[in-house]
């Protein structure tokens, strides 16, 4: 029984933001990565020293970011390692420089922001048109360092020595819409998670943002005891005029809301009101069954459907609102 052999390690390596320091790569035959204000690190340096380091000197860094930023710097220092290959991008002509891995790190901190530094012989050049569409999409992750996939690596190999297996064939629309498909479900799951970390009364302000977004003036609670009502939205901004919306907001709950609580919610409500009640922790079959035979209309907005509303009305929505939820626009290729 014969054993197929994986490929050997191929590292994407980035040449800054931008690519901005591409020339400094191929010129000085190296590749390099930053966070200079730490200084030397030796190697053998632990995962958790480096990212304590990193928390210690950005200490406006989120968890999240600060295990991101230690990962690719402990890789650099232990896992690349001298005989390995290594890629990076050259964006202007739509290129990977590979090479091979000639050095153990070091630091120079008077070249630019990039002081951790590993010499390369350059070997090859793989065009971007030569790959495939997964490939493509493998080396397209935003990460600064990243290993490859052994699928990627032994295509990008096989390449390098006249030995392709795919005929080149440009992005088709399944895979273009795939990727597109998987690219907005990120987003979404990202812009989730950014609400989610909002307190309740910014979440309050948010959902307030978005109905001004959709044309009405609206009245938020001040904390405390709100008998209900986080937020009344009407044409007048006063509920003089139809139609007089009330809002209830419910944040970071541990459980889903149930039916006792949106009956809570809609005593007392006069029969020209319309209820609003939104749950970021989602609501019970029974909550919604409430709703739906409630004397006055009663919608129920959860997490995904907030995320729809805002995105609907983001580019509407008042500069307030866009500091509690910073987006950015993406351009994707069309038909």
């Amino acid at each position: 029984m014969s054993t197929q052999m994986s490929a050997p390690n191929v590292w994407m390596v980035r040449a800054g933001a931008g690519a901005v320091f591409i020339d400094r790569f191929l010129e000085e035959h190296q590749v390099a990565i930053g966070w200079n204000a730490l200084g030397p690190i030796r190697v053998g340096t632990s995962r958790q020293e480096i990212a304590d380091a990193v928390a210690a000197n950005w200490p406006n860094y989120k968890k999240g970011k600060v295990s991101i930023c230690a990962g690719q710097i402990f890789r650099f220092l232990n896992e690349i390692q001298v005989g390995d290959r290594v890629l990076t991008y050259d964006p202007g002509r739509r290129v990977y420089p590979l090479g091979t891995i000639q050095s153990e790190p070091s630091f120079d901190d008077t070249v630019d922001e990039l002081a951790r530094v590993r010499k390369v012989s350059w070997d090859a050049e793989i065009s971007r048109d030569d790959l495939s569409v997964p490939t493509k999409n493998t080396l397209g992750a935003i990460s600064t360092l990243f290993l490859l996939s052994d699928a990627a690596a032994k295509e990008i190999l096989a390449i390098e020595a006249g030995e392709t297996n795919h005929e080149a064939e440009p992005e088709s629309e399944v895979d273009t819409e795939a990727s597109l498909d998987a690219i907005r479900a990120q987003s979404r799951e990202l812009i989730k998670d950014r609400i989610n970390a909002l307190d309740g009364y910014d979440l309050q302000d948010l959902v307030a943002g978005v109905l001004r977004a959709m044309g009405y003036k609206t009245r938020v609670s001040a904390p405390g005891a709100d008998r209900g009502i986080d937020i009344m939205a009407s044409p007048d901004g006063f509920g003089f005029e139809q139609p007089r919306i009330i809002v209830e907001c419910k944040h970071r709950t541990r459980s889903a809301m149930g039916a006792q609580e949106i009956r809570t919610f809609l005593g007392g409500r006069h029969k020209d009101d319309k209820g609003l009640y939104v749950s970021t922790g989602g609501f019970t079959k029974d909550a919604r069954y409430e709703a739906e035979r409630a004397s006055i209309p009663t919608t129920l907005m959860d997490l995904d459907q907030l995320v729809d509303a805002v995105i609907d009305q983001y580019e509407k929505l008042d500069s307030e609102s866009r500091v509690l939820l910073p987006l950015a626009q993406l351009y994707w290729p069309a038909d």
